[in-house]
């Protein structure tokens, strides 16, 4: 009987090599070969640009600082779903900030030195987040985001997508492949494949993924 086998860094350039017919060694086929990494972590940042599903959803906490409103955002950062701040007496009170653009906060918190319960955040940057008004105490946050999961190497052989989507990444993986390859024939076909299992995977997700409030159609 044949176990069940699980889809590495490894095991994934190997199958690559099998279907492209090409790069089968460092010796026959130096370009291929060694390009078949770049390939695969492009199609991972493809994969975690076009789909916003539950696994690749994170969640980072701190502490606010009094006087101080940009924030960092976490490594990987690709979209920001949420934030929320404990607020009341032992900052056990759960308050969800609503998100604006950075010329609304400036607008509505013009002096930053000011301070207040926040409201409101915004991107100020792609590595920073506004808040405003400017914390007046030290709050405790909470954020939920999208991130691009840590991108497979020889050190980082498995993640999120090679444990629940390996097939999604091997055609992802292909069709980075055919521009390269100038084999413009084969890109409808990895396409098409690549397109099917994107949607089964957002339909799985859409099943069980609960809105806040309510049963949501895009995260």
């Amino acid at each position: 009987m044949t176990s069940a086998t699980t889809t590495t860094f490894t095991t994934l350039q190997q199958d690559m090599r099998r279907y492209l017919e090409r790069g089968a060694t460092l010796a026959s086929d130096a370009v291929v070969y060694e390009q078949i990494p770049r390939l695969i972590n492009l199609a991972e940042r493809r994969i975690a640009r076009e789909l916003k599903v539950q696994g690749f959803i994170n969640v980072v906490t701190g502490t606010m600082s009094v006087g101080l409103s940009v924030y960092d955002k976490p490594d990987r950062w690709r979209d920001t779903i949420s934030i929320n701040i404990g607020t009341g007496a032992n900052n056990d009170t759960r308050q969800f900030l609503f998100t604006r653009g950075y010329e609304y906060l400036r607008s509505y918190w013009p002096d930053s030195t000011q301070t207040g319960t926040p409201q409101f955040y915004g991107d100020y940057d792609y590595s920073h987040w506004l808040v405003a008004p400017t914390p007046d105490a030290e709050y405790p946050f909470e954020v939920l985001y999208y991130e691009l999961p840590p991108l497979l190497s020889d050190e980082v052989q498995t993640n999120w997508i090679t444990e629940y989507a390996p097939e999604l990444l091997l055609y992802a993986s292909l069709l980075e492949a055919t521009p390269f390859l100038k084999n413009d024939e084969r890109i409808q076909v990895w396409q098409a494949m690549y397109d099917r299992a994107a949607a089964m995977l957002n339909g799985e997700d859409l099943k069980k993924i609960l809105d806040r409030s309510t049963v949501r159609k895009e995260a």
